[in-house]
């Protein structure tokens, strides 16, 4: 399996960033149409894809190469 890369792991990130609004958004309509169950479920889904956003965008900025380095004379 080829290893992640900074692109494909903010890519992961952004589709997870997504996927968590539109969870909020079908939380919040089950909620106002009275089904507490789906709500649940759908809340439960948004806790999930906001820690699989937080987790993919940190790993990006840890593969991310640093900037140039800085020279001791400046």
């Amino acid at each position: 399996m080829p290893a992640l890369t900074p692109r494909s792991s903010r890519g992961f990130a952004l589709c997870a960033v997504v996927v968590c609004v539109l969870a909020v958004a079908a939380a919040v309509v089950s909620f106002t149409k009275g089904s507490l169950v789906l709500g649940i479920v759908w809340v439960l889904l948004t806790g999930l894809t906001s820690n699989m956003a937080w987790y993919y965008a940190r790993r990006a900025r840890q593969a991310a190469p640093a900037g140039p380095p800085a020279t001791a004379g400046e």
